[in-house]
């Protein structure tokens, strides 16, 4: 049975450059993939029901359903699904871990069903189930802007990181809804050059919000140029190979965890798909 790679994210650098009238926030980020991720597998059902196998109640499965619904009815199908889901990006860090899962249930079942649905339709219903799902719909590392769905596809330096996250889960609606949240970064006009000042606007709302995430970022800013991923609590830092990572994940103190992965520019498991789908 194939297994479908749910890959996280980092945001290299996340500005909030505006607010708009229904309360989201326009951003302009960098989203870069990552090789490490959840893996989910498909038991095709002919009686159309849509249900989990094994696994706690996680937040990121119950999208998982959702998405599988969406598509159900938007592809007008009587086919079901039973889905298994390897958990391993941390809830609540950051990294994409649920909206890459919902993703990865779309492009997965919309093949294994053969509804037919293009990627711009798949990143439609993706949309509506939350504003990173469509990055992870077209599989690529990207430039975003608007609320994270305007993607333009962008081939990143190959480069290792050093993830690290505390035992905290952070809330994206408390981070935005922050009355001291930066939100008039000026806008970068040309999508590069990327480095320069560039920063996570999120990160010192996060840092106050949660003295966690702080710890963490000081604890990995001891090796470089850490920055927070998304709205937190996870924090990265570009390293000169996986085994540099490793050796600093050994010296990793006490409430805090974390893994090593290769930036990647494309889903391994979307390359083969035919052009449309």
């Amino acid at each position: 049975m194939k297994a479908w790679l749910a890959p996280a994210k980092l945001n290299l650098f996340l500005h909030v450059v505006g607010q708009r009238t229904d309360g989201l926030h326009e951003l302009q980020t960098l989203f870069q993939l990552l090789d490490f991720g959840d893996l989910l597998s498909f038991e095709i059902t002919e009686n159309g029901s849509i249900s989990r196998a094994g696994g706690s109640a996680l937040p990121a499965e119950d999208l998982c359903v959702r998405a599988a619904r969406a598509l159900q009815q938007a592809g007008n199908t009587g086919l079901g699904a039973r889905i298994r889901l390897t958990k391993r990006i941390p809830v609540g860090a950051g990294l994409g871990g649920g909206s890459s899962d919902a993703a990865s249930v779309l492009v997965a079942l919309n093949q294994l069903w053969s509804t037919g649905l293009k990627e711009d339709d798949l990143a439609d219903i993706g949309q509506s189930l939350g504003a990173d799902v469509p990055l992870f719909v077209r599989g690529s590392s990207a430039w975003g802007e608007g609320i994270g769905e305007q993607l333009t596809p962008t081939d990143l330096p190959l480069r290792q990181f050093c993830v690290v996250w505390p035992d905290v889960q952070v809330s994206t609606k408390t981070i935005f809804s922050d009355p001291e949240l930066t939100r008039n970064t000026p806008r970068i006009r040309i999508p590069g050059p990327f480095e320069g000042d560039r920063r996570n606007d999120l990160e010192p709302v996060a840092r106050r919000r949660f003295p966690e995430v702080g710890e963490c970022l000081d604890w990995l800013g001891q090796f470089g140029a850490a920055r927070m991923t998304g709205s937190g609590s996870a924090a990265f830092l570009a390293v000169a190979s996986i085994r540099a990572g490793e050796e600093l994940l050994e010296q990793l103190p006490s409430g805090l965890r974390g893994f090593v992965a290769n930036g990647i520019n494309r889903n391994p498991v979307f390359v083969d798909e035919p052009d449309g789908v």
